[in-house]
């Protein structure tokens, strides 16, 4: 893959960053449950969508690698540097220039944009701990809640329907991404379970394969799982007020990661040795489903 070099750095440090839409963009999307949902939108949309996608995933990526985490925050601050040039009078930078027809098209906002790469930032540290539950909420409309603003800007949603629909049905899926991954998590040092939520419940560490075996963990999983269905609730009723052909890949996400909250809570919230999953096949059922049907 060739790269582009940009000097956007202090102390004149150089950042090389890979074109995000460099492959085709449906490429890095492919398998995912986002890439059923997307499949039901017109061309124009379903490609405005897949860039998107291919910037989130590119940030994304950065913070999930191994490696020296400064490093990691200086790429990140680099595709800052990048998204701020989609909105300058200039030409984009190459890494980021097939999201500008997207960004002028369908009236994306910067903020939102900017706020994808502030929750990569808290990924990025080489631990991950949420102090508090104003952290923690933070975190969600950061990784969650803002790519459903942007989504909402190409299926043409705006107004304040729209931005309640991304506040709920972002932190619902964030919530279950959590519930499903603390195994993975762990691993990586990362805690993503509020620390005064913890503590509610009495667990004292901050170390997550502890807080993993802890008796009361199984009580604050309960209540982000009630908290995850109160959010889906919200947004079904939201999405019940919305024009359907303009809220397929809405509803075929919601309707997926429902399945994994509940596949979970059937398996025992806290029993995180047993992996839980939805397959393709049921994917595509629930896409048939809650998208075209």
């Amino acid at each position: 893959m060739s790269d582009v070099s940009i000097s956007e750095m202090s102390n004149s440090t150089v950042t090389t960053l890979s074109p995000i839409c460099h492959h085709p963009p449906a490429a890095k999307a492919a398998g995912s449950s986002f890439y059923w949902a997307l499949r039901l939108l017109p061309s124009d949309q379903r490609e405005a969508m897949f860039r998107i996608y291919a910037f989130c995933r590119e940030v994304d990526d950065i913070a999930d690698e191994p490696g020296d985490a400064q490093v990691k925050m200086d790429r990140l601050e680099a595709w800052r540097g990048a998204v701020e040039s989609l909105f300058g009078e200039d030409e984009p930078v190459q890494s980021i220039a097939c999201l500008k027809p997207v960004v002028e098209d369908y009236g994306l906002n910067k903020a939102d944009l900017i706020a994808v790469i502030d929750g990569m930032e808290t990924d990025a540290h080489d631990a991950v701990r949420m102090p508090d539950e104003a952290a923690f909420d933070l975190y969600l409309d950061r990784v969650a809640s803002a790519v459903g603003r942007l989504s909402d800007k190409v299926f043409g949603l705006d107004d304040k329907a729209a931005e309640q629909l991304a506040h709920h049905l972002g932190r619902a899926l964030q919530i279950t991404n959590i519930l499903r991954d603390l195994q993975e998590d762990a691993e990586r040092n990362r805690l993503y379970l509020p620390q005064d939520l913890l503590r509610a419940e009495g667990i004292e560490t901050d170390t997550p394969h502890a807080v993993l075996r802890h008796a009361g963990l199984v009580r604050v999983l309960d209540i982000l799982a009630r908290r995850a269905q109160d959010h889906f609730s919200l947004a079904q009723t939201i999405l019940a007020t919305q024009d359907k052909s303009k809220t397929r890949p809405a509803r075929v996400m919601m309707a997926v990661y429902r399945r994994v909250l509940e596949k979970l809570e059937l398996r025992g919230l806290s029993r995180i040795d047993k992996p839980v999953h939805v397959s393709k096949a049921e994917k595509l059922w629930l896409a048939v489903r809650h998208g075209i049907l």
